[in-house]
């Protein structure tokens, strides 16, 4: 049998269906607040970066790799959790803020590393740990939101967004180095973990549990619309955290090339303008939420991402340029690279049977980080050989192939997957 047809969220957003449980708006802020908080750990050693790099006098690649090692975490981490079904066999709530613990006390022994590789370990311990805290947090409002899905995982995936941002937000405090955004982005993933060991509880709409099974990531990957879903989420993701890992370095560069002088002042407007372009994808993400419950969410990732490949072509030409024109482009960049992706995850709670959402979830993430480790690891030569100008071009190539597979995801659905949400 189709995991389609035994699905019943698959007729989710049907007009019949409404959300009307009154304690769900009081459940999206708890677990938007959480992800927020515990999320803030991604981007921890990145946005302290430089001066990383010249503790440890790391190359560009080499900072790099202090971001793409956490997607790599994340990436074992999302297989383990894949394989031994962890989404769909333990407690959410439990998963979550156990992860949420692991990844911040990971993320505090940052500060103790005595080299780079001991760094590098901090970092993928930490990814590792956050595949407790993403995927599951967006089958857990799942659970609150039928008619308005879209619009809940929107809300969950924008407040991570802005969660990831936060460091860039504690840098841009004059005279904060590593210790203030380090502590503080630990000290968040623990509110986190508490927030929603203590405030969360499943809603009207679980899916049910079931005992261990190995193959149900087999039979995930048998059902074609969660392939084509999938394969949009990968063009998406091939742009996304490669563009959210050199923007602050291209404004940067961009900054000094433009004339600024290097300083304490010109560093703190980078983070700032950095933290910007990432935080604006939160409201991204509920627009995107919004759009996909009323016009459908294959319509919204399809805008999304050609809007996000266009400001990828387009962003090269502000280099050197005044701030007038590269944060503008900068910030739409922010808005639509990330707007479209809760609506992947949507359309996976929509393909599958209820007992592999967790699973199918957490598999889908995974292929989609393990991509991001090489978009993260292009731009640097690209950029070493041909300049800031076209080092982003190559992203584009995400959003075209993207669009390709949610084209076809729409010939073969018997429907549209989201129609006209009532309320």
């Amino acid at each position: 049998m189709s995991l389609l047809t035994e699905n019943p969220n698959a007729i989710a957003t049907s007009p019949r269906l409404t959300d009307s449980d009154p304690r769900r708006w009081r459940t999206l802020g708890v677990l938007a607040l959480a992800e927020l908080l515990g999320m803030s750990l991604w981007f921890g050693a990145s946005a302290v970066a430089p001066q990383l790099g010249v503790r440890w006098s790391l190359s560009t690649s080499e900072i790099g790799w202090l971001t793409a090692i956490v997607q790599l975490g994340f990436v074992v981490g999302t297989a383990v959790s894949a394989i031994l079904n962890l989404a769909d066999v333990l407690p959410s709530r439990r998963l979550f803020a156990s992860s949420a613990l692991a990844g911040a006390t990971a993320n505090a022994l940052l500060l103790l590393a005595p080299s780079y590789p001991v760094a590098l370990l901090c970092r993928f311990a930490t990814g590792f740990a956050l595949a407790g805290v993403y995927p599951p947090a967006m089958k857990m409002i799942s659970t609150w939101f039928r008619s308005q899905r879209g619009l809940a995982v929107g809300s969950i995936v924008g407040a991570l967004t802005i969660g990831k941002a936060t460091p860039y937000l504690v840098h841009a405090i004059p005279g904060a180095g590593e210790t203030p955004v380090i502590l503080t982005t630990s000290g968040g993933a623990i509110l986190a973990s508490l927030l929603v060991l203590f405030s969360y509880s499943d809603g009207p709409y679980p899916f049910p549990a079931r005992a261990f099974s190995w193959g149900l990531v087999a039979s995930v990957f048998r059902e074609r619309r969660w392939r084509l879903a999938t394969g949009g989420y990968l063009g998406h993701m091939f742009e996304l955290y490669s563009a959210w890992t050199w923007l602050p370095v291209f404004v940067a560069a961009s900054m000094a090339a433009h004339g600024p002088p290097a300083g304490p002042h010109h560093d703190s407007l980078a983070s700032a303008i950095s933290f910007a372009i990432i935080a604006v994808g939160g409201i991204g993400c509920v627009w995107g939420g919004l759009v996909a419950d009323r016009r459908g969410r294959e319509w919204l990732v399809t805008t999304a991402m050609a809007a996000s490949g266009a400001c990828a072509l387009l962003i090269g030409f502000t280099f050197g340029q005044s701030l007038w024109w590269l944060v503008p482009i900068a910030l739409a960049w922010g808005f639509f690279v990330i707007a479209d992706s809760a609506q992947f995850s949507v359309l996976v709670t929509e393909s599958v049977a209820p007992h592999a959402v967790g699973t199918a979830l957490t598999v889908q993430t995974s292929l989609g980080f393990l991509l991001t480790m090489v978009s993260i690891q292009l731009v640097p030569p690209v950029e070493h050989v041909i300049g800031w100008r076209w080092a982003f071009a190559l992203l584009a190539l995400g959003p075209v192939c993207g669009i390709a597979a949610i084209r076809r995801l729409v010939a073969v659905s018997p429907r549209p997957s989201s129609r006209r949400a009532a309320g």
